[in-house]
């Protein structure tokens, strides 16, 4: 089948590189030059595991291609997908002018019929907004679908291939064939494609995450509890996921939800709630309690060390929202560094992948470090707000020697109090009653 993908962020490059590779003649469109450039010479913008090695494979053996032509792309497809970016609005709302724009350029350059495929993650009403902007530049059928992803930064690869199902909202039997063709090679293990309509597809993609983030904002709000009445919270996360009603997926204390899914898509899905007069409590605690556990690190920095942090070193591993990206969209970490060189410290950092984004956004108002070790000489204390697998087994001694004095927060939970007792550290983590203090 011949493919466009309009997008080559996260999304639309994991999407269009993984089609390519079930033998699909696949072209991804971006109107960056200079990206289009580097996608041609090997060079991906975004660290994914396992990307870099299928875009080259599929490069090489000709079934993927670059451009920035939208309109040679869409003539030469019978399934184009929209999966440009829809960030957030001052209001939290999508912004879908992105969307839309790429959906009149598709009218402008239609020369049959198509499928058009909403790949972004856009709230409910979005495929009839795309079809009426399509339809008011072309008088060529059109069928718009919703086929939303659930890939895992760090795991989006795997996730592509090895769906455990994959969700379509359609609305004519033509496009529903041709989502089943497009799909039946990542389904031969026997994973769901499931069928229904436009609007259900929408409202899925929401759900889900919405779910997976208030599965981790209701523990993080436990893990205070459990603070507070000297309780573990590990001991508390088995026991609830023992329950096979409940599982013990995104039960995991720690310091907040980052990224580009999970704070955009509350925020998004509490608007459209607003919009339709729905009410959205549960959505508003779970946002609520993020912006607040994001700030637990730095509050136990300042009440252990005080409000004027100045002349004082402190050492963070771990800037990326979460291991195996290089995304620091809406990372903890930034919130916890922002507090820091606020109350006039010195942030010494590592991080296995995020290193040139770091620089990106933060330029030069913190130090970074090619080797995690190299960041304690001198530092107040160590910071882990990432769980990297190089930081779950450090070498302790390093850390005792080289640090000022052996204290760690550790927003990660990835170290056992006794045994951290046991080393000579003051240590403090999520949950759990802090030891050496």
């Amino acid at each position: 089948m011949n493919v466009a993908v309009i997008g080559t962020g996260y999304v639309g490059l994991v999407a269009g590189a993984c089609l390519a590779e079930t033998g699909h003649d696949v072209v991804c469109v971006d109107i960056d030059e200079e990206k289009v450039r580097k996608l041609w010479d090997g060079i991906i913008p975004i660290y994914e595991p396992g990307l870099e090695e299928i875009v080259k494979r599929n490069v090489d053996e000709k079934r993927l291609s670059f451009t920035t032509d939208t309109a040679e792309a869409v003539r030469a497809a019978s399934v184009v997908f929209i999966a440009v970016g829809t960030p957030p609005d001052e209001d939290g709302s999508a912004d879908l002018k992105h969307v839309l724009g790429v959906a009149r350029a598709i009218g402008q350059a239609m020369d049959g019929e198509k499928v058009v495929i909403t790949k972004s993650t856009v709230p409910v009403g979005t495929a009839r907004k795309v079809r009426e902007a399509i339809e008011a530049e072309t008088e060529h059928r059109v069928h718009v679908c919703s086929n939303p992803e659930f890939l895992k930064e760090g795991a989006a690869v795997d996730d592509f291939m090895k769906p455990d199902r994959v969700v379509v909202g359609v609305d004519h039997p033509v496009a529903e064939a041709a989502l089943r063709e497009l799909y039946e090679p990542f389904l031969r293990t026997g994973n769901s494609l499931l069928v229904m309509d436009v609007p259900s597809a929408e409202i899925t993609k929401y759900a889900a995450n919405s779910m997976l983030a208030t599965r981790i904002s209701f523990m993080n709000m436990i893990s205070r509890l459990c603070e507070a009445t000297g309780a573990d919270v590990d001991m508390v996360r088995k026991g609830v996921g023992s329950d096979s009603r409940i599982g013990s997926s995104f039960l995991f204390p720690g310091v907040g939800y980052g990224g580009s899914c999970f704070p955009k898509d509350v925020k998004a899905l509490i608007r459209t709630s607003r919009e339709l007069g729905v009410p959205a409590e549960i959505l508003e605690a779970v946002e609520s309690v993020n912006e607040v556990q994001k700030r637990t690190l730095l509050d136990r920095v300042v009440a252990r060390f005080g409000e004027d942090l100045s002349g004082r070193a402190f050492a963070v591993w771990g800037l990326a929202f979460k291991p195996n990206t290089d995304d620091m969209r809406e990372a903890p970490s930034l919130v916890t560094i922002a507090g820091l060189l606020e109350r006039g410290a010195k942030v010494v950092a590592h991080d296995p992948e995020a290193g040139d984004e770091a620089r990106r956004i933060l330029g030069d108002s913190i130090e970074l470090r090619d080797v995690n070790y190299d960041t304690l000489d001198g530092a107040e204390a160590l910071i882990i707000h990432t769980e990297w697998l190089p930081y779950r087994r450090p070498n302790f001694d390093q850390l005792r020697d080289r640090l000022r004095a052996p204290i760690i927060f550790d927003g990660r939970n990835l170290y056992a109090p006794e045994r951290m007792a046991a080393m000579g550290f003051e240590y403090h983590s999520i949950g759990r009653n802090p030891v050496g203090v």
